[in-house]
């Protein structure tokens, strides 16, 4: 007892004095050393200022908000899944999503997001919230592969006249696409079964405690996450075209709609490592599919380097701050415990 008692006593001391300093200066020195490597920077520097002091900022401060919107949305999607396991309050919700991105910006397609989510939880519930996590993420994945479909249909002809794809690997794709669309929906709304199969198989009743809360996910609440994930993803799509307007790319809604979702589909497809790999690929992508539809290449590379440093630089940085703010939940919950012993 003496000895887990040490050792919680120094996970806490890491955690309270030396992860979220150390988190925080990796992220703002490798965001450096990403923000310095990018092609044409001093071009793209000077339309950046230059966009500064136009009359179109607030297209940029509405992106902003969009950001606070959008993981103020997915604050609510994972209080609503982890709630079977444990009721926690939106502002608890909010500070474990923030904290969850900056894990998962360094890690292969942001796996790190569900330690920094369940640090926020208590010990009993942690491994629990895992699989619930999971769901959650499945139901975004779910509308970006069902997007990512609909966007191949409607961009067929353009994708075929720039020769993006052949149209053997256009037809594999989108097939390919709709197929684990498929399977993945059924999967979705019927977690139940992977809680029974997995209970059938030998020696796994020892970890059936892990998942067995997926069972209560009824389809109310699932269609609350799928709907949840469908606002996000209209949430993505408003910022991409704000962003393009102020870069002045010449794109329509629903040009830049259906080409952002075929370019979510790769990026869904294609393991990243958000800080590294990230950027670049989105770049690319978006310029491959903007590209389509407008030549400016300056201001559709601005506008994808934009959306990464909103949507997940600003997030991670402030999550990693916050991590800092988990010590004192450690250090409230060893007095409560010290009074009552």
């Amino acid at each position: 007892m003496h000895l887990k008692n040490r050792n919680k006593r120094h996970i806490k001391l890491l955690v309270n004095y030396l992860l979220g300093p150390l988190l925080f200066a990796w992220l703002a020195y490798s965001i450096y050393q990403q923000l310095m490597s990018q092609p044409n920077l001093a071009a793209s520097w000077k339309h950046t200022r230059q966009t500064f002091g136009t009359s179109q900022i607030w297209l940029l401060a509405l992106a902003l908000f969009l950001m606070l919107l959008n993981w103020g949305i997915e604050a609510v999607k994972w209080q609503l899944a982890v709630r079977r396991v444990q009721a926690i309050s939106y502002f608890t919700a909010c500070k474990a999503v923030l904290s969850g991105v900056s894990f998962s910006v360094t890690t292969p397609n942001r796996v790190g997001e569900y330690l920094g989510r369940i640090l926020y939880m208590k010990e009993g519930s942690r491994l629990k919230a895992i699989s619930l996590t999971i769901a959650g993420s499945i139901s975004q994945l779910i509308i970006t592969l069902m997007m990512g479909c609909v966007g191949l249909l409607f961009l067929r002809s353009e994708i075929e006249a720039a020769q993006l794809l052949s149209g053997f690997w256009y037809e594999l794709i989108l097939y390919g696409t709709i197929t684990i669309s498929a399977v993945l929906t059924l999967f979705y709304f019927k977690l139940s079964w992977l809680v029974k199969w997995l209970d059938r198989l030998p020696g796994s009743r020892r970890y059936a405690w892990l998942i067995e809360s997926l069972e209560q996910f009824d389809a109310t609440i699932l269609l609350q996450l799928l709907s949840l994930s469908a606002i996000r993803f209209i949430v993505f799509m408003a910022q991409y075209y704000l962003l393009f307007r102020l870069f002045e790319v010449s794109i329509s809604w629903w040009q830049c709609y259906w080409c952002i979702s075929i370019s979510f589909l790769v990026m869904a497809a294609i393991p990243t490592i958000a800080l590294f790999t990230d950027l670049g690929l989105r770049g690319t992508v978006t310029l491959k599919l903007a590209g389509l539809f407008s030549s400016n290449q300056l201001g559709i590379g601005l506008a994808a380097a934009s959306i990464w440093f909103i949507n997940l630089i600003i997030p991670a940085l402030a999550g990693s701050l916050l991590i800092l703010g988990i010590g004192r939940i450690f250090r409230k919950k060893e007095t409560i415990t010290e009074k009552n012993t």
